[in-house]
């Protein structure tokens, strides 16, 4: 099995920061006039071209730790760099991924992609040079003038990463992209966000409920305790790529994470425990 690396490594501190470096950071939202924590002093440091994974149970605050590596939040405590400098808002070197692709309907396909640089200073040719680039690179060859709801969810969520991609973002954030499609156009996109990891050689960050996903894609796992979250643990995946998904090495890593969720779910009600661990242990 792949080596296992906890919060408390002695080695943590002997680690370079990476590109993006998260430290001692908490976070609470004010509901009701009361605090709910949701996240607990997390600490991570993700290395420029690493694909990183983060997993676990709904609500341990993943999607949330997403959105303030990406500077949609500023309200929490600790500290977050990229490439050793305070996050303090948006930038289009780090590109964000939704699950629901949140594509214009009254735009095409070149229409929503091109909005990626709405706001920059690219000149016309470069930045339909940029677009068509991308369109062709996420396998949307033909389809730059179709319209949202003349696509599958496969081809819509191609088109988001596209627009994400088309600023050049040297990080791609991704909150559970690939939630909401079938199993076939799942899988069809995990070797699709592969691929495009290995060619571009971006640094991606990606919350998943999917423990074979997780495997199936990163470097190293991040595995969150239940909300306060916490870093439960880190599992470094030494596996080669492409990777089979019924390689001795691949399943004792999956199952060695699924047995982490079947503790913590152990406290949950019974009905929400067996729908978390059929999302879980989803091919």
């Amino acid at each position: 099995m792949a080596e296992i690396h906890t919060l408390h490594d002695k080695r943590a501190g002997e680690r370079k920061a990476g590109m993006l470096s998260i430290q001692q950071v908490s976070k609470s939202f004010a509901i009701k006039g009361s605090n709910l924590p949701v996240l607990e002093d997390i600490s991570l440091d993700i290395q420029p071209g690493e694909f990183v994974v983060i997993i676990g149970v709904s609500g341990c605050g993943k999607s949330t730790l997403l959105r303030l590596l990406a500077g949609l939040d500023s309200d929490y405590q600790g500290e977050l760099l990229y490439e050793g400098n305070p996050i303090t808002g948006t930038d289009l070197e780090r590109g964000l991924v939704f699950q629901d692709h949140r594509l214009f309907p009254w735009r095409t396909v070149y229409e929503n992609i091109a909005l990626a640089f709405a706001s920059t200073k690219i000149t016309k040719d470069e930045r339909h040079r940029r677009v068509s680039e991308q369109i062709e690179q996420v396998g949307l060859g033909g389809f730059a003038d179709a319209y949202p709801h003349q696509l599958s969810g496969g081809m819509s969520q191609r088109a988001a990463i596209a627009r994400a991609l088309a600023p050049r973002p040297k990080v791609l954030l991704l909150d559970e992209p690939l939630g909401a499609l079938d199993a076939l156009t799942r899988l069809r996109l995990q070797q699709e966000l592969r691929r495009l990891w290995q060619e571009e050689g971006i640094t991606m960050v990606m919350v998943t409920h999917d423990i074979d996903e997780a495997v199936f894609l990163a470097d190293r796992v991040v595995v969150m305790e239940p909300r306060p979250g916490r870093i439960r643990r880190i599992q470094k995946v030494d596996l080669p790529h492409p990777r089979n998904r019924g390689d001795a090495g691949f399943v004792a890593i999956r199952d060695s994470l699924l047995a982490d969720f079947s503790e913590a779910l152990i406290e949950e009600p019974a009905e929400r425990r067996r729908a978390l661990l059929r999302t879980l242990s989803r091919d």
